[in-house]
């Protein structure tokens, strides 16, 4: 015997909401197989439960797209943090630079490798460190790096912060819209279960074939059994 299926997903909640409102406002309250005061509760809800699914899937969509412009960005600032921290070790080696140049920029003085550069944290930190290191060396009467030059570096430094900076604020905006949903779907689904408990109850004098078909029309949900869909087939 098929049995019923609450919904567990929010479009098939939704779905649900609807088809249960689309009758109480197709019948009078005389002829409604669900109460009153469900029907208004329901009227107040849905539109508040449609938009905060709205806004939790916009804010994911624009999560996901900050996230790669990150990743790409990520990739080129780490190449020009990296080259530029390469090309003032050749200037060293060169002697072109003093050696003890490297504490200007957060580095050991000793250091020849270019730092871990791997996270976002990371390149945040040494990015800052060798912009400000340049800056300070150039007001120090140190001539200027090329290829690249710390104004380029400064311009993909720049970027990378500002698609940092927006990709956090979303990842914490998409947060407090999915523990919005979260709160609502506890209220949806028990508005769904109060009505399609009292359609059935509403539907219960009736054969169990014509019950489920009077009570699909209000959304409910049937299922056949693994076993029983074998027997079909």
């Amino acid at each position: 015997m098929p049995y019923r299926r609450l919904p567990n997903t929010d479009q098939a909640r939704l779905r649900a909401l609807k088809a249960a409102l689309k009758k109480g406002m197709l019948l009078s309250p005389f002829d409604l197989a669900y109460s009153q005061k469900l029907f208004l509760e329901l009227q107040s809800f849905l539109p508040q439960y449609e938009q905060a699914i709205s806004q939790y899937n916009f804010s994911k969509e624009r999560q996901a797209k900050y996230g790669k412009l990150l990743g790409d960005q990520f990739k080129i600032t780490r190449l020009y943090v990296s080259h530029f921290i390469q090309v003032l070790n050749f200037c060293i080696i060169r002697g072109e630079i003093k050696s003890d140049a490297r504490k200007l920029y957060g580095l050991s003085e000793d250091e020849k490798s270019v730092p871990e550069l791997g996270t976002e944290q990371q390149l945040l930190c040494v990015g800052k460190q060798v912009i400000e290191g340049e800056e300070r060396r150039g007001m120090m009467g140190g001539s200027r790096i090329y290829n690249p030059s710390i104004a380029m570096v400064k311009i993909k430094y720049e970027k990378f912060m500002e698609y940092f900076n927006n990709h956090k604020n979303l990842l914490v905006t998409t947060q407090k819209m999915h523990e919005k949903v979260t709160e609502l779907r506890a209220v949806a689904d028990r508005i769904v279960l109060g009505i399609w408990n009292e359609v059935e109850a509403n539907f219960d004098q009736f054969d169990p074939d014509d019950k489920r078909e009077k009570a699909s029309n209000y959304g409910v949900v049937y299922l056949l059994r693994k076993h029983e869909k074998e027997q079909i087939d």
